[in-house]
């Protein structure tokens, strides 16, 4: 990535961070949605460097939905992003939920819509994200995290086609 791409970054981060500062109030009184805005790079283990992309994305939980269950808390989650190179992605799955004092574990399953744009092509345009998240509270609505994903088709696609994308992001969440 250039500057450029690194300065877009560093201010959608601090312009979300400030927002959620703003917006910040205590947990008790907040609302049963989670929004998370999330950026970072898309296709990180490119061995030729040349579909690496950034990425900016949006996710959603509806707390409510929430369950409690012997293996651990699980809600449904939907989200998508967009790369720099015009690839989409969109997305709902389900995600778990394992806390350990103010940090959070979440492993998810989403599978998805892919379109590559002038991004990589993956194969197909139905394609599976797994991905695991360390979140921790920095207030008691919000929450910083860093999450790593693949996403890949299971070998389905056109002539086996399935070169699939590690992707590493970093992101801030709110509780409306």
């Amino acid at each position: 990535m250039n500057n450029n791409s690194y300065n877009k970054i560093l201010l959608i981060l601090f312009l979300t961070l400030s927002f959620f500062a703003a917006k910040a109030d205590d947990h008790k009184d907040a609302g049963t949605h989670q929004y998370e805005f999330y950026t970072g790079t898309f296709d990180t283990i490119d061995k030729e460097g040349d579909e690496k992309a950034t990425m900016y994305g949006f996710e959603h939980k509806n707390l409510t939905l929430f369950r409690d269950t012997f293996i651990g808390k699980f809600s449904p989650v939907s989200g998508g992003f967009i790369t720099d190179r015009d690839s989409i992605y969109l997305y709902t799955g389900v995600q778990a939920q394992y806390a350990i004092g103010p940090l959070k574990v979440l492993p998810s399953f989403a599978p998805g819509y892919y379109n590559a744009g002038n991004g990589k092509n993956l194969g197909l345009a139905l394609e599976f994200k797994s991905e695991i998240k360390l979140a921790f509270d920095i207030l008691e609505s919000l929450q910083i995290g860093f999450a790593y994903s693949h996403i890949s088709n299971n070998d389905w696609g056109k002539d086996g086609k399935n070169p699939g994308v590690n992707n590493k992001t970093i992101s801030f969440s709110k509780i409306f």
